[in-house]
């Protein structure tokens, strides 16, 4: 006979425990040496707990796949918190060909919106190249795409998360964690 409580609390531990996954992996790439350990603490035991349900249930193969579902479930929304989240920063090079009136108005307009911006020249196989790195925060990431595209449609973008910043513009913004 089918539980629909069972099934329901099956589903919701285990999609608890995927979500408090992401966040805790989350953590814990960022360096956050004191919450990800206790969050951890908190996901085995949520985790623990589904898997028994299951477990000890597997007479029914519905339990299994409702235990499959919240796990599914529960990467989907995990992905999206950490989109909401969007802890720490990127740093993103930009690279623009110099022979455009986009070439000196764009960090300009990066610096006047706040961002971190270091101009070099470098040689492509087209020519000289003005090359833009921009430290940001994630939060600002998808903005700071759309700034440089609508300056220049043709900029070269690349972006990455630095594991350490030291010194420069964003010293005193950046908040340490211990």
């Amino acid at each position: 006979m089918v539980d629909p409580k069972m099934l329901a609390m099956i589903f919701l531990i285990n999609f608890a425990y995927v979500a408090l996954n992401t966040i805790r992996f989350m953590l814990t790439m960022k360096g956050y040496r004191i919450l990800a350990p206790l969050l951890s603490m908190i996901e085995i035991t949520v985790y623990v707990l589904g898997l028994s349900l299951v477990l000890n249930r597997l007479d029914d193969p519905l339990n299994l796949l409702v235990y499959a579902l919240g796990y599914a479930i529960g990467i989907s929304v995990g992905i999206k918190i950490e989109d909401k989240l969007a802890l720490g920063y990127i740093m993103v090079t930009t690279i623009l060909p110099t022979n455009t009136a986009e070439e000196k108005s764009l960090p300009r307009v990066l610096r006047e919106n706040g961002y971190g911006v270091t101009q070099s020249y470098a040689e492509g196989r087209e020519g000289e190249r003005m090359v833009l790195e921009i430290l940001s925060p994630r939060s600002n990431e998808r903005d700071l795409y759309r700034l440089i595209k609508e300056i220049e449609e043709r900029a070269f973008i690349i972006s990455y998360e630095p594991k350490y910043i030291s010194g420069g513009f964003w010293t005193k913004k950046i908040r340490h964690r211990k």
